[in-house]
Order: C-alpha cells, then structure tokens, then sequence
C-alpha cells in the first residue's frame, strides 16, 4: 500500500496515428516521471505499428517502446485523465468539462527517417520536462 493517499495525477497523449509523437512524449512521461504520473497515449485512427524510425530515435536515447502497439482513442480513456494533450487531431478528441487541455504543435513524424524524427522527440522531451512539475509538483 502506497503511504500516499492521493491519486496519482493521469495524462493521456493523443495523436492522429498513436504511432509517432504520442508514443514519445508517453514514453519520455514514463521514463522521467517513473510511477508519479499514470501516463496513457492513444490515436483517433491508430496505425498498425509504431513509426520504425520513431522507435530507433527513441531508442538512442536509451527508451525502448518496440513492444507499444497504438491504441484507438476512447471515450473512457479521456474521462480517465486529468490533462489530455493533443498533437495534432484537432475537433476528434471528445472534450469534457473538468480536464485540462493543451495542444503541443508538433510535426507529424510519419514517413519520416530517424533524422527527421529526432528534433521532434526532442522537443517532446523539453515539453514533457516542464509538464512534470505542473501535473506531479514535487
């Protein structure tokens, strides 16, 4: 039993695909805040798998997210969240009254190689550092 008796803060990545941007900033989330944050991603039209050249850029900096699989954005998944970040899909994310919203602008990482991909997973990375202290304040 955790000595904490509050929940733990939820945020959900939302991208078009689930397989690029929203893969990152979940697994940077993970990686630097451990089990502070619940931490959920999922697409309005999810992709097969996740962006190849995503997962090698991520991978050079020591995150593995080969095994992820993109997940269709649901209803529940947003009611579960206390800040839902969308990258990029616009009016298909349902909004709910209560939750906090933000929209990081993005480029889409689809179709790109890994040194495309890179200046988006590090900007991700530095957007993911300044979210942590407003969702999980230490």
């Amino acid at each position: 039993m955790s000595s904490s008796t509050t929940p733990r803060p939820s945020v959900l990545f939302v991208c078009v695909h689930n397989a690029g941007r929203s893969q990152m900033a979940a697994a940077y989330l993970t990686h630097l805040a451990g089990d502070r944050i619940e931490v959920r991603s999922a697409g309005s039209a999810p992709a097969d798998s996740v962006n190849p050249a995503v997962v090698a850029a991520m991978k050079e900096v020591g995150i593995d997210i080969s095994a992820e699989t993109p997940k269709i954005l649901t209803v529940e998944a947003v009611q579960a969240s206390d800040v839902v970040i969308t990258m990029g899909c616009g009016d298909t994310c349902p909004v709910f009254p209560g939750k906090r919203y933000l929209d990081w602008q993005l480029d889409d990482p689809a179709g790109q190689d890994v040194d495309a991909v890179r200046p988006i997973r590090d900007a991700i990375e530095t957007r993911v550092r300044a979210l942590i202290p407003e969702v999980a304040p230490a």
